[in-house]
């Protein structure tokens, strides 16, 4: 995973937290959802870019026992 990713997501992440707190703060539950759903999406990425991270790693322990 880059750092560009990585950073990508983690912004993603934090302004979906701050959504959810807005949301409920002020009883807002369409922004406070829109916030949570942020969130998952921003793990759902890291969590796809963990897979294609070990796929990655598996194919150069491959290659360097050939």
């Amino acid at each position: 995973m880059s750092a560009d990713d990585k950073t990508e997501n983690a912004t993603e992440k934090g302004l979906g937290k701050a959504k959810e707190a807005f949301g409920d703060a002020t009883d807002n539950d369409e922004l406070a959802a829109e916030g949570k759903t942020d969130q998952a999406k921003a793990d759902v990425k890291d969590a796809g870019e963990k897979v294609k991270d070990a796929a990655e790693n598996a194919k150069d322990a491959f290659d360097r026992n050939k």
